[in-house]
């Protein structure tokens, strides 16, 4: 009994998640706006990485204090970003963003997974993000590990075929590579969200694949 009020539960929630953006992709209108355009938030973006390579950052000068307030009950984030877990990619910091301001999403290998889609489609239909950016990053460790297909322990093969497509396209070539899937993940989220794609349609947002330079501290549009 208890096992099935618990599926009833669940299957309650994913009816009610399902409509919710059902009703948003015929009605995009998201419950939290940023007053940016889906140029004006990538360009935010960009001017804020060109001040973290040129290093004069400007958030931490943002009192925390006031920022911690204005966050507790809500977020109105201008940007998401697909990122890599990689440790080296900050994302707050090399867009030179404080709390609040960018929706990040991390994976290995920064790939469009069912889960990371889900998070972005939130991220635009909810709270109303008008630009998402797939990062990819110099010397990518799980790129290098697609393209040797080696023999991995627990599940890191995993990431294998989400990447695959980019070293066919690509083959050794390990900086092709990473930015080949940049632009093949940021066109999985164009075309297999339908809540993303009624948005791009409607001029509410941007999806572009990007790439950052570890050495320089720069963001590069791919395109």
């Amino acid at each position: 009994m208890i096992h099935s009020r618990r599926a009833f539960c669940r299957q309650s929630l994913t009816v009610a998640a399902s409509a919710a953006l059902c009703g948003l992709v015929r009605n995009p209108v998201a419950l939290a706006q940023t007053t940016f355009s889906p140029e004006g938030a990538l360009q935010q973006l960009i001017d804020g990485n060109r001040r973290f390579a040129e290093g004069r950052m400007t958030s931490f000068a943002e009192d925390l204090d006031i920022l911690r307030a204005k966050t507790v009950e809500k977020q109105e984030p201008f940007a998401a970003v697909l990122s890599c877990a990689d440790s080296r990619v900050p994302v707050e910091l090399i867009f030179d963003q404080s709390l609040g301001h960018v929706f990040v999403t991390r994976v290995a290998g920064n790939i469009a997974t069912s889960a990371i889609i889900a998070s972005l489609e939130y991220s635009a239909a909810v709270l109303g993000t008008k630009a998402i950016m797939v990062l990819g990053h110099a010397n990518c460790g799980a790129v290098k590990a697609s393209i040797e297909a080696k023999a991995v322990p627990g599940q890191i093969s995993a990431l294998y075929p989400y990447i695959r497509p980019a070293v066919d396209q690509a083959g050794a070539n390990l900086d092709a590579a990473i930015k080949a899937n940049a632009r093949i993940q940021a066109s999985l989220l164009r075309q297999s969200s339908p809540v993303l794609a009624e948005f791009i349609k409607q001029n509410q947002l941007k999806i572009v694949a990007a790439y950052y330079d570890l050495a320089t501290g720069k963001v590069s549009l791919l395109d």
